[in-house]
């Protein structure tokens, strides 16, 4: 049963030049205990689609439909967001989370902090001491100031935070980004673990490895758009978009084939132009795509190119 469908989902900022679309026009569905990956280049639009999820967008406008446990979640006032759905059942770990904690108060009164925004009226002590062990961190880190703490550590805690209320959706952005190799190891299974015990992730980033390691689906973005989704299996076995393919090429692989990579700079999105956004740097361009593609189905998803019109 689809727990999450977004459709036709499109947030735009509006700047003194015009319009910047920034997310365009994105489909996908989750079923429920399923987690999606997002991936794609810096500036493509990931980070906004998952702050329009959570409705958390400033200074920008939404359109679509976001579908969420049987809720019209874009259609419902702030306020009801804020009490029913926000943190609640849909929670987001940011962009840069380990610089966000507040250097001048203890971890434990910023998750205080939290639970007072949200109206919690539990044990917050207990619920506390839940989310900390979630992500294997001892109780006594809740004492210390964020300086205290490693890389590591803060990035757990942030997590935690995202955990607090036991949503069923957690939106990661870029969680394992600026952390040694042995400590993206370690939240990485530690995200494995938290799927495994039932929750959905939407997780955003530009590293296909660490995709491969949690998602289920995969939705690649391009130019504000998704231009290829579906099971993470088809994706990286089978994929059919040439940015797609560009992408995986760029990958070291233990085999030894030599990296290769995506010649060229990503469109502008502000007045975001009409024909195909990767026209410019694909080299299987032909002359239909100075015309935007539609989304043509594929196995377990769709691709936005018109090299698959006839297939």
């Amino acid at each position: 049963m689809a727990f999450l469908t977004v459709n036709g989902l499109t947030s735009r900022y509006d700047s003194s030049k015009g319009p910047v679309y920034a997310v365009e026009d994105v489909d996908f569905t989750l079923e429920d205990g399923e987690s999606i990956g997002i991936a794609g280049e810096s500036a493509c639009g990931k980070s906004t689609l998952g702050l329009s999820i959570i409705r958390m967008l400033a200074g920008g406008k939404t359109q679509g439909k976001i579908h969420f446990d049987e809720n019209s979640i874009l259609d419902v006032d702030e306020n009801t967001f804020e009490k029913t759905f926000r943190w609640k059942k849909i929670s987001m770990v940011f962009q840069g989370a380990m610089n966000s904690l507040d250097p001048v108060f203890t971890i434990n009164d910023q998750f205080l902090e939290i639970l007072k925004q949200h109206n919690f009226d539990g044990d917050s002590k207990q619920v506390i001491a839940d989310a900390m062990n979630s992500v294997n961190l001892d109780v006594n880190v809740l004492k210390k100031y964020p300086h205290e703490l490693s890389g590591g550590m803060k990035q757990r805690v942030v997590i935690a935070m995202a955990l607090l209320l036991k949503p069923k959706f957690v939106i990661a952005d870029e969680p394992t980004t600026a952390l040694d190799v042995l400590i993206q190891a370690q939240i990485i299974n530690l995200l494995k673990s938290l799927k495994k015990s039932g929750m959905s992730f939407m997780l955003i980033t530009h590293d296909l490895a660490v995709l491969s390691e949690i998602a289920d689906k995969i939705g690649i973005m391009y130019g504000g758009q998704i231009v290829e989704f579906g099971s993470s299996q088809e994706i990286y076995k089978n994929p059919k978009h040439p940015y797609t393919q560009g992408l995986l090429q760029s990958i070291p692989t233990l085999k030894g084939n030599k990296p290769t990579y995506i010649k060229g700079i990503p469109p502008s999105l502000l007045d975001a132009p009409t024909q195909c956004r990767f026209i410019d740097r694909c080299p299987l361009a032909v002359e239909k795509c100075k015309q935007l593609p539609p989304k043509f189905k594929t196995k377990t998803g769709y691709v936005q190119c018109w090299l698959y019109e006839d297939k």
